[in-house]
């Protein structure tokens, strides 16, 4: 057991019930244990942030800046290990991993750059009033509380981590309990860094540790993303202290794929979509609408591309994808292959698990699938795809839309002007036109509907962390 928790600039070892039992999927065995954060120590960890509280957010926005872009410099001096790490423990290949880290960096020097803007942000606000000033001071929203998940460890967290930093907040990290080992180089980067203790702290657990942290009265906001059955949780718990909440939650997003496209180019927009990460993804486009003028001749081609594919253990294969993450996503993904053989749906490409050690199974595509399928409306979070024909530009943006989840969409048409009129009435919160899912720090990720509250990432992901005060002053 090691000391994996860092509370007020010391590690310690977890006091907590509960042993992390942290996987080599690719295996299916364990490779570490972990000793969960108790109660009392989730309670030293929001006390430690308190205490930080005051002197860092009044730290010189270019001297948070500085940590920030040590957080950037750290990250690329560790590249080889986190990437490693990332191979055996989430089971990414290694360029999956790669683009993983390079996220990470840059978010924290996108935000260091934003931190040193903070000042110049500070301004005046004209009144149609006389006699009267106003300025505005943006503060931050004080110790907030980061609920992580495990299909994007490192990334998720620095999208949190360096705007709550760079607004002047005081943080508690939860990493989780399936891949808490990564973001541990945040707090062994701090020590390095020299940042004050407490600024940044980690607690680690399951669900006990998540709730304490969630529910702590000494939380001014909660930051979660994960499922929506946790996310409803955290938001009850937010509702009881009357604080706000972030919330970046689950998907079912839509292709929509015209019969202008180039089938090929098509294709591999549709397989980036729906095996990055081994389907592991929020934002997995995981309905594929395709216009009847071209769907016999993507379909085939698309069924031979997923069969191509090669899968298997990113540490000492060549793959182009590997296995689900935890055993619990194995099972759960096998199970709707089974409900897909029970609704009678067709098969292209797929549908069963690999018959091989560790939690392995197929890229997926079924066709023709009914809009009331379990498959074609719950959020799967695997490797399966399933199709639709559409004939009308009106009938793909009413499918598309027909969900009650709202993240991301794509769309693929050589008409522009066709693409952007169906991107603009799509109900999502980001719409790729065709490319594969490029997310870039200085645009904002989120949702409508069942897909989330608020924005990361961009400026939005900045505001979310800061509080707006006004100061009024009577001449008179």
């Amino acid at each position: 057991m090691t000391a994996s928790n860092y509370i007020a600039g010391q590690w310690v070892a977890g006091q907590g019930s509960e042993c992390l039992h942290v996987y080599e999927p690719a295996l299916g065995q364990p490779f570490e244990e972990l000793t969960a954060a108790s109660v009392a120590q989730v309670d030293a960890a929001v006390a430690a942030a308190r205490r930080a509280l005051p002197a860092w957010k009044c730290t010189d926005a270019n001297a948070r800046a500085a940590y920030l872009r040590g957080f950037a410099r750290e990250l690329g001096t560790r590249r080889e290990a986190l990437i490693g790490l990332q191979m055996r423990n989430n089971g990414k290949p290694r360029h999956e991993a790669e683009i993983d880290l390079d996220d990470a960096i840059a978010t924290f020097e996108y935000y260091a750059e934003l931190a040193q803007q903070l000042p110049a942000r500070q301004q005046d606000v004209p009144l149609a009033a006389a006699g009267f000033t106003s300025r505005t001071r943006l503060e931050p929203v004080g110790v907030v509380g980061l609920i992580v998940p495990w299909n994007f460890p490192l990334v998720t967290s620095a999208w949190k981590l360096a705007p709550a930093l760079a607004a002047g907040c005081t943080v508690v990290l939860k990493p989780s309990e399936v891949t808490p080992l990564v973001e541990q180089a945040y707090g062994h980067i701090a020590e390095a860094l020299g940042l004050p203790a407490g600024v940044l702290n980690i607690v680690n657990g399951k669900a006990e540790t998540g709730a304490a942290l969630s529910s702590h009265a000494g939380l001014d906001k909660v930051s979660f993303t994960g499922s929506n059955g946790v996310g409803s949780q955290v938001m009850r718990s937010a509702a009881a202290q009357c604080r706000p909440v972030t919330l970046e939650l689950g998907g079912k997003s839509a292709i929509v794929v015209f019969d202008d496209c180039d089938p090929d180019q098509a294709v591999a927009w549709i397989i980036a979509g729906i095996t990055w990460n081994a389907g592991q993804m929020c934002s997995a486009t995981s309905r594929l609408l395709v216009q009847e003028g071209i769907a016999d001749t993507l379909l085939p081609r698309l069924q031979k591309a997923l069969q191509a594919l090669r899968v298997g253990n990113p540490l000492g294969e060549d793959v182009d994808m590997g296995p689900l993450t935890s055993q619990a996503q194995w099972l759960k993904v096998a199970g709707y292959f089974a409900t897909a053989r029970e609704e009678g749906l067709t098969c292209l490409a797929g549908g069963e698990v690999l018959g091989r050690e560790g939690w392995f199974v197929s890229p997926t595509l079924y066709t023709d699938v009914p809009v009331e399928s379990r498959l074609w409306t719950e959020e799967i979070f695997g490797p399966v795809l399933c199709a639709r024909r559409f004939v009308s530009e009106a009938q793909a943006i009413e499918e598309a839309n027909d969900s009650r989840f709202g993240l991301v969409g794509t769309v693929c048409s050589a008409d522009l002007a066709r693409a952007e009129r169906v991107a603009d009435a799509l109900e999502v919160g980001h719409v790729w036109i065709n490319s594969v899912q490029a997310v870039f720090v200085e645009t904002s990720w989120g949702g409508t509907k069942a897909s989330g509250i608020g924005r990361e990432l961009g400026p939005w992901g900045l505001a979310g962390y800061q509080s707006v005060k006004h100061v009024t002053r009577c001449l008179g």
